[in-house]
């Protein structure tokens, strides 16, 4: 079976979208357990578990954000994690 340029053209994008659309679960940036939120401070950035958050971003209730200049902290949701 031969395949024309065409075909192959539409399973290339076809699969660029599928990326694009699916959704994986955080992980930690320092050991790889499942993320609870997401802390930048300035330039540093990263996914962290429980266990290499930052307390700032522990204090936080699930779903809540917090922004101050150039830190930002995300604690996830209990159906985002």
């Amino acid at each position: 079976m031969m395949w024309g340029i065409g075909s192959q053209k539409d399973v290339s994008v076809k699969r660029v979208q599928e990326e694009i659309t699916m959704a994986e679960k955080p992980t930690c940036a320092e050991c790889g357990k499942d993320a609870i939120g997401f802390q930048s401070f300035g330039c540093c950035f990263a996914y962290v578990c429980q266990d290499h958050a930052n307390s700032l971003l522990l204090a936080l209730k699930p779903g809540e954000k917090q922004s101050s200049g150039e830190c930002y902290l995300e604690r996830f949701g209990a159906s985002e994690i």
